[in-house]
């Protein structure tokens, strides 16, 4: 059974964009235009170049912005405010899924490569605000992006997390090598699974994977 697989988690770390909501909702579709549009504008050069930079950075650094900064010396507030300043509409309640994650024992937080004021609005969209014990955004983790190293360190210590004791979900196979490295259960979710050695588990429907993994709990729990 899943849930004996997760019998010694006390700590539940969502990453957001893609995880706690579905990629058919497209809010990264904003995002990507608006990243587009700062680079342009910041830089001073054409989409075609803008998008170029936004992606090679991404691929290179984690982000755009730690690209940005690193390579041009960006100030990320700016950043961060303008890029995430989309439209929520693309997203529904999931009762089920504000069920299942209120249900799960110990402590829940969320962490995300974007910023903490835009994750809240997510999540209220979502239906899951006042779910989670804390939210964290790369700003907590200094600007350091998921997959680094640094930026789990930062993030967990902040939070006085246990990671032999927590699991990771997360859309960005990247982003669960170093979760895996420090001991914790990882979880892709994704419409497609990533073989690969850091990933205990893919699901790409995130409601039903707690959904069994809760009542998988719950049947041992009545058997004890």
């Amino acid at each position: 059974m899943i849930a004996d697989n997760f019998s010694h988690v006390s700590a539940w770390v969502f990453d957001l964009d893609n995880t706690l909501y579905p990629p058919h909702a497209r809010l990264f579709d904003q995002i990507e235009v608006r990243m587009t549009n700062w680079v342009m504008d910041e830089l001073g050069v054409d989409r075609d170049r803008a998008n170029h930079l936004r992606h090679h950075y991404w691929q290179t650094y984690g982000t755009t912005l730690a690209g940005l900064m690193r390579e041009h010396g960006v100030d990320p507030a700016p950043y961060l405010h303008d890029v995430h300043d989309i439209s929520m509409s693309g997203l529904e309640v999931d009762h089920g899924l504000a069920q299942n994650i209120r249900e799960l024992p110990g402590r829940k937080i969320v962490y995300t490569n974007g910023s903490a004021p835009y994750a809240e609005r997510v999540l209220a969209a979502r239906g899951l605000s006042g779910l989670f014990d804390a939210i964290y955004g790369v700003e907590h983790a200094d600007f350091h992006p998921k997959p680094d190293r640094a930026a789990f360190d930062k993030v967990f210590a902040r939070d006085g997390l246990t990671p032999k004791v927590a699991a990771m979900f997360e859309d960005d196979p990247r982003n669960l090598a170093v979760p895996h490295e420090l001991g914790m259960r990882t979880v892709h979710v994704a419409p497609d699974p990533h073989s690969a050695d850091h990933i205990h588990h893919h699901t790409d429907d995130l409601t039903g994977f707690l959904n069994d993994l809760i009542g998988g709990q719950r049947a041992a729990d009545t058997k004890d």
